[in-house]
């Protein structure tokens, strides 16, 4: 069965292609300008080429769901619900956060924890286990202070993500280890939507919504008479 996969949450613009566990291609770039506007659809391309099929040939389409960037969620998920309507095949949508743990799964700790940075000292989070990849703890939006997650200090811990850096900066755990340069990617998609499409758990495509999380917060415009 060959899948496409799409990653759009956070700066890395990330599409795969894989027959059924067997990854075919990855092309994916992180930008700090956020591309994925400009960039999915020339990424779709690039890896139906390296894959060596066409858009025919794809029998499922599986999507980051986020949480992550509004714009980002909102573009990967126009774009895996046309390709879904254009192709006739089902959506699949896996938590942007585990496509972060996959990695780190078996490499001796206890706990792994995704931040992915929101703003100021905002991540969104969720704890897994680090060796079965089992949710411990809900995703949720987190305020990060001195106290965070000291619950945890005597666990052997790993923060990954764009929010590890402000993490590292704040929290006092001695057991734990930072890597910021990790970013949700289609190719971590794969385990978990082989895992959906055998328990039959596709969307809906007509009423799926990314997991936002939030509420988008736009930029206030001034009004004419707030400049008088």
């Amino acid at each position: 069965m060959k899948i496409l996969y799409i990653e759009t949450s956070s700066k890395n613009c990330s599409v795969a292609i894989s027959d059924n566990e067997k990854l075919l291609c990855l092309t994916e770039e992180v930008s700090e300008n956020y591309k994925q506007s400009e960039s999915l659809h020339t990424f779709v391309e690039w890896a139906l080429e390296g894959a060596g099929i066409s858009l025919k040939d794809i029998e499922a389409v599986s999507l980051g769901k986020g949480p992550g960037s509004y714009t980002g969620l909102r573009i990967g998920a126009s774009s895996a619900k046309g390709f879904c309507y254009g192709l006739k095949v089902p959506l699949f949508a896996v938590n942007s956060l585990e496509s972060m743990i996959e990695p780190f799964l078996g490499k001796n700790y206890d706990i792994i924890v995704p931040l992915v940075d929101a703003r100021r000292m905002e991540v969104y989070t969720a704890m897994y286990d680090g060796t079965t990849g089992k949710e411990l703890s809900e995703t949720e939006a987190k305020i990060l202070d001195e106290t965070s997650f000291e619950e945890l200090k005597d666990k052997k811990l790993i923060f990954v993500g764009d929010g590890a850096k402000k993490a590292k900066e704040i929290l006092k755990l001695p057991n734990a280890d930072f890597n910021e340069e990790i970013y949700p990617s289609a190719q971590f998609l794969i385990k978990k939507t082989l895992e959906k499409i055998d328990k039959k758990e596709f969307e809906d495509i007509a009423y799926f919504e990314p997991f936002y999380l939030k509420d988008f917060h736009g930029v206030k415009k001034k009004k004419s008479s707030d400049s008088i």
